[in-house]
């Protein structure tokens, strides 16, 4: 490797939303919060759970969900004519 060409690495402490602490190593340094980890993914955990950021689903189901047609006007009885 090169000398003083790589980013300088520092351990940094990861928080997530769930509870979980954990270290690694970036180039950010000190302490940081992210919204899911490997404790509460899906993916790694085996449970399916609805991940909805920002209301995606219910954005979606206003763009493109079923539209209720507009109820036709009813016409007005007609008056009989006496005979």
């Amino acid at each position: 490797m090169k000398d003083k060409i790589h980013p300088e690495t520092k351990e940094t402490q990861f928080v997530c939303a769930c509870g979980n602490k954990f270290t690694a190593l970036s180039t950010l340094g000190g302490e940081h919060h992210v919204e899911i980890c490997n404790a509460c993914h899906p993916f790694f955990t085996g449970k399916e759970k609805l991940i909805d950021t920002a209301g995606r689903i219910e954005k979606f189901n206003r763009r493109y969900g079923k539209k209720t047609p507009a109820p036709a006007p009813t016409p007005a009885p007609a008056a009989e004519a006496k005979a």
